[in-house]
């Protein structure tokens, strides 16, 4: 079966919003890339290239159209290949290798060796929902909760993973001790996708579509998304949070932090809790 690669030079932080509103418009796979010789620096004024796989049938221009759309930014230029099935296998075990988190935390995939046997190691392959940890927005989640669970800060809290995506967050959150784990998102796939990271991980959790979730209220609220969505969630995501208990918000530009926090601050705390390469974690305590 051949696939279309469609191929996206931006700047890094509109690189990064197109990441994720590419795959909701139907892409199948997404990678990022540096377009500097050295791919472990970003050098001022150099601009990153994505790289989206989609069906062959697909229209480019209606993905691209849609993603620039939920993105916030204007349709940007493209250029189209096509690429064999077993090509994009071998490209994309090629790009993707084990990714550390956080001191004792990698992302691996299952070609790889742990590259550390004393680390929390999660088995995660790139496939059709968003979330392997190298996006920046998901390492930050990932990281507040290596640093505020694993030191046993949040004591084995009911976690809500909202737009769930692979279920890497509720499977981190598994790792370090949460209580009782409900992932959910609007998208089938992914809702597939968790159920089988979560068991190739040996992490137990309920997932569900929005729609079916079950009354109650969570400990904590975790948010991947884009600033736009996260605003119109809050009333849906303040009800899912017990009082007293927190939400961390990700997918949000610096630039969008202050909007996402003042949407939330009817019903929380709001304090910027972390920012790398433009990108922002917010988050708070309910009251």
């Amino acid at each position: 079966m051949a696939w279309l690669s469609i191929t996206l030079e931006l700047d890094p932080p509109e690189a990064e919003a197109l990441s994720e509103a590419l795959l909701e418009a139907g892409a199948q796979s997404v990678t990022l890339e540096s377009t500097s010789d050295d791919p472990s620096t970003l050098e001022p004024g150099k601009r990153m290239r994505v790289v989206a796989l989609a069906e062959a049938a697909t229209d480019p221009a209606a993905i691209v159209s849609a993603a620039a759309k939920q993105a916030a930014i204007a349709p940007p230029a493209f250029t189209l290949a096509k690429v064999e099935e077993q090509d994009w296998v071998r490209r994309s075990q090629s790009q993707f290798g084990p990714i550390r988190i956080a001191e004792l935390l990698w992302i691996v995939p299952s070609w790889h060796a742990p590259p550390d046997l004393a680390a929390v190691v999660i088995r995660l392959d790139p496939g059709l929902a968003f979330g392997t940890g190298s996006h920046v927005s998901t390492r930050l989640v990932l990281q507040y909760l290596e640093s505020n669970m694993r030191a046993g800060g949040i004591q084995r809290p009911r976690v809500l993973d909202y737009g769930c995506g692979s279920g890497i967050l509720a499977i981190v959150a598994g790792k370090f001790g949460a209580g009782e784990i409900t992932a959910t998102d609007i998208d089938p796939q992914a809702l597939a996708t968790t159920v089988a990271n979560a068991a190739a991980n040996g992490v137990d959790l309920t997932v569900a579509a929005p729609e079916s979730l079950a009354p109650g209220t969570f400990d904590l609220v975790l948010a991947n998304i884009l600033a736009g969505p996260l605003i119109e969630l809050e009333p849906l995501l303040a009800a899912r949070t017990r009082m007293g208990g927190r939400i961390v918000l990700s997918g949000i530009l610096e630039s969008q932090a202050a909007e996402v926090a003042a949407a939330y601050a009817p019903h929380f705390a709001m304090r910027l809790l972390a920012s790398a390469e433009s990108w922002a974690l917010v988050g708070g305590e309910r009251r």
